[in-house]
């Protein structure tokens, strides 16, 4: 009997990218989004597009704070296995808009793990991020690691998700998946983020501003790995630590079926590097703004993926200069320039 694969977020970067793996190695999948206008909906409808029609696809458009649609849909479709990637997105915005955060990220999830409770699902696998380390200057961050100092609402509705998820596993049995996705990047990526920024920047000839004047390092992981990484882990329900010891606690397992994982390519690269790696896919060279760190970013990432290449002998493939290419090459054709 073939599963059938519930996704939120199915019109976003990494959700449409895992519809399109799943749709290809023959799954059904049931895909959720609101196309808000965080950012232009054009490139969430162009993202659907490339699979709307698939025969083993239906999409709905509704928004998770939406409690009884979220009901109706595990009633109706009766999905085994989830995969939560819809959220509201970015550090910054959540500084002005906190309660866009609350109603999608907590509220919306929390009606997800009750449509998960209620319905027999198999697994609930979920999007955390690297910056739930928030005040955290241990490098690499390791899901080892007190997560308890968040600097964003943003990271703190991550976190929050993980703590919602556990009790879920706890009290009910829900296999649970938490993933630390580390600055996620490619071909259909996100037009708030700084790759997608700089590029459309330096070819119009404008400048850029570079935070930290260009210091900061990030575990920029491309999508093609996230979604590897999202695959394996989506295949194989979270299980119980047998071995777990409230007196020494692990923070990345638990007594119940629960788990966290960073998802990232383990090189961390620093941001002039970054911009110099646009510059020689472009051919062209960035008019740079130094400017000091924003409120509520961090240093510096670095994803430490051990749990992952034990368990699932994940391994990154993509370094930055063909990843960037990659994404440069996409850019051009997409908006023909």
């Amino acid at each position: 009997m073939k599963i059938v694969y519930l996704v939120t977020g199915s019109a976003g970067f990494i959700g449409s990218e895992l519809t399109l793996r799943l749709l290809e190695r023959g799954d059904t999948v049931i895909g959720i989004d609101n196309h808000n206008d965080y950012y232009d909906p054009k490139i969430k409808k162009a993202r659907l597009d490339r699979y709307a029609n698939h025969q083993n696809y239906t999409h709905l458009r509704i928004d998770l704070a939406n409690k009884k649609a979220i009901e109706n849909i595990f009633a109706t479709y009766k999905p085994k296995r989830v995969v939560n990637l819809a959220a509201q997105a970015g550090v910054r915005y959540s500084i002005k808009n906190p309660m866009t955060y609350i109603n999608s990220n907590i509220v919306g999830f929390t009606h997800i793990l009750e449509g998960c409770r209620n319905n027999g699902v198999e697994h609930l696998v979920y999007a955390s991020s690297s910056s739930v380390y928030g005040a955290n200057t241990s490098i690499p961050f390791s899901t080892k690691q007190n997560v308890d100092h968040p600097l964003s609402l943003y990271a703190a509705s991550k976190k929050t998700n993980e703590l919602i998820a556990h009790t879920y596993s706890h009290l009910y049995g829900i296999p649970t998946t938490g993933l630390r996705f580390f600055t996620v990047y490619g071909p259909w990526g996100r037009p708030d983020m700084a790759l997608f920024k700089f590029t459309e920047a330096i070819i119009a000839g404008e400048p850029i501003q570079v935070f930290n004047y260009g210091n900061h390092q990030r575990d920029f992981t491309y999508i093609d790995d996230i979604v590897k990484g999202v695959l394996l882990t989506l295949d194989r329900p979270a299980s119980a630590n047998i071995n777990w010891n409230g007196n020494f606690p692990d923070p990345s397992t638990s007594l119940a079926p629960w788990r966290i994982y960073n998802i990232g390519n383990n090189q961390p690269v620093q941001l002039l590097n970054y911009i110099n790696a646009i510059e020689k896919a472009l051919d062209k060279k960035a008019k740079k703004v130094l400017l000091p760190m924003q409120l509520g970013d961090v240093p510096d990432t670095h994803a430490n993926v051990e749990d992952l290449i034990e368990e699932f002998d994940y391994q990154p493939t993509t370094n930055i200069q063909d990843g960037i290419q990659n994404f440069v090459d996409w850019y051009r054709d997409y908006y023909g320039v």
